[in-house]
């Protein structure tokens, strides 16, 4: 690999207590290009990112331990980690959950089973609406959604 293109290679962490689903992510992504690192759960995805800041955090919710919703806060709460964007991949298919994960700052919120070539156009779709400055208005329109569904579902939004 060239300097140059070792420069451009983004770092992606992987976060979830299922091995067989890490190991899923990883392939998928390093096909993609993308250098992956790997935690089974938020105690190991905290000391991971300490290491080595990732350019992108793909969290599961549901962990023994620490949960994706308290790694989120922990890392919210330190400013060497409060701008890294995190998406979400969880069963959690709630409406309320997407928006809580919306609420907590999230790019984006992958649901399981997921396609794991859409998993790779998801990270590479956020990093680059990132780097162009336009994922603010990306995650309007997802925020504005999900209030729509949550509506139609006769559910009001959260406060």
């Amino acid at each position: 690999m060239s300097a140059d293109a070792e420069a451009r290679t983004k770092t992606v962490l992987v976060v979830d207590d299922d091995r067989p689903l890490r190991t899923l992510c990883r392939t998928s992504l390093e096909e993609a290009g993308f250098r992956v690192l790997e935690a089974a759960d938020g105690e190991q995805a905290l000391a991971s990112i300490r290491d080595e800041l990732p350019d992108l955090i793909l969290l599961d919710i549901m962990m023994p331990g620490i949960s994706g919703w308290e790694v989120t806060s922990a890392l919210l709460a330190d400013r060497s980690t409060d701008q890294i964007p995190i998406v979400f991949m969880s069963a959690r298919t709630e409406v309320a959950d997407r928006m809580h994960a919306f609420d907590l700052g999230a790019q984006d919120y992958v649901m399981k089973p997921f396609d794991p070539r859409g998993l790779a156009e998801t990270v590479a779709k956020t990093l680059d609406e990132i780097e162009r400055g336009e994922r603010d208005a990306a995650f309007a329109e997802t925020l504005a959604a999900l209030r729509k569904v949550q509506l139609t579902a006769g559910k009001p939004p959260p406060s």
